[in-house]
């Protein structure tokens, strides 16, 4: 089984969310997994399609980026 280690003070930052919400620590790593994993894949994805938008050379011209600006200030 492979371990983690997890600073003190964070530790006791769980165990007193737990006890103080009364939720169960499965529960809240659970959740607090999940979250993190699905902002994290989100943000790959996001990634990925821009980079493959670069490889395909799409970029704004300068048009468009000075009109940006223009209409959103500098």
């Amino acid at each position: 089984m492979n371990m983690i280690a997890i600073e003190d003070t964070l530790l006791e930052r769980f165990h007193r969310l737990a006890d103080e919400t009364h939720r169960a620590e499965a529960d809240i790593i659970h959740n607090a997994l999940a979250s993190y994993l699905d902002a994290n894949e989100n943000y790959v994805r996001v990634l990925r399609r821009r980079l493959d938008s670069a490889n395909r050379g799409e970029f704004a011209s300068d048009e468009e980026i000075d009109q940006f600006f223009s209409s959103h200030g500098d």
